[in-house]
């Protein structure tokens, strides 16, 4: 609720908190307030409008139907044109993942010149590396190629999500809602802490001994 002090053309109002819901009062001032009811100042020409949450994500969200429409358009579009790729890099830990996407060639997915399941032993892990394909309900209409090395397969694996989601981002920005709704554009910075001189770890101490 917005407070002013000294508005003209003032006039009193009382309303019921009841009945307020959710609606902001601009420019009012309280005059008395009890459990049930509120008295207001209000300006003759402000009129009660309720509050419109904004969407701060960017992007339209798009439909299943609308996105085939849209990935097949842009590859009709690219039909003619020499070869190229989308390029995007994805990080988890201490893993980096160079991710290219084409819309031409063969519809695979590969990670440092293996398939992805050969890659990726875990089950887990190849469902998580190819989530964002999966997401936006195009895994089999690119051909995707990534590089990734550092840290551990999960980790390679999550950075594997993130850099496909930036791809896709890329190549449509209409994607964007949706994956930042997943929460596969967002980098995730935890990682292990370093090792500290003097200690067996980060922060564990040899053990100490009084006799």
């Amino acid at each position: 609720m917005k407070i002013s002090n000294n508005m003209p053309g003032k006039k009193i109002k009382k309303i019921t908190k009841k009945s307020e819901d959710k609606s902001a009062i601009a420019n009012a001032v309280v005059k008395e307030e009890d459990e049930k009811t509120l008295v207001v100042e209000v300006p003759e020409e402000t009129k009660f409008t309720p509050i419109v949450e904004q969407d701060i994500s960017g992007g339209e969200d798009v439909g299943d139907e609308e996105i085939s429409r849209e990935i097949a358009k842009k590859i009709k579009e690219d039909a003619g044109k020499p070869d190229r790729y989308f390029e995007a890099i994805g990080r988890r830990k201490t893993a980096v993942a160079r991710v290219r996407l084409f819309t031409k060639g063969e519809k695979e997915f590969i990670v440092n010149n293996k398939p992805y399941q050969q890659y990726f032993i875990l089950p887990e892990d190849q469902e998580t590396a190819v989530s964002s394909m999966k997401k936006m309900k195009c895994f089999d209409k690119f051909r995707v190629t990534v590089k990734v090395e550092g840290g551990g397969r999960h980790a390679q694996a999550e950075a594997v999500r993130h850099g496909t989601a930036r791809v896709l981002v890329d190549f449509n920005q209409n994607f964007r809602k949706r994956l930042r709704k997943a929460g596969f554009l967002t980098r995730d910075p935890r990682m292990r802490e370093r090792k500290k001189f003097g200690l067996l770890r980060a922060r564990r101490a040899p053990q100490w001994a009084k006799r």
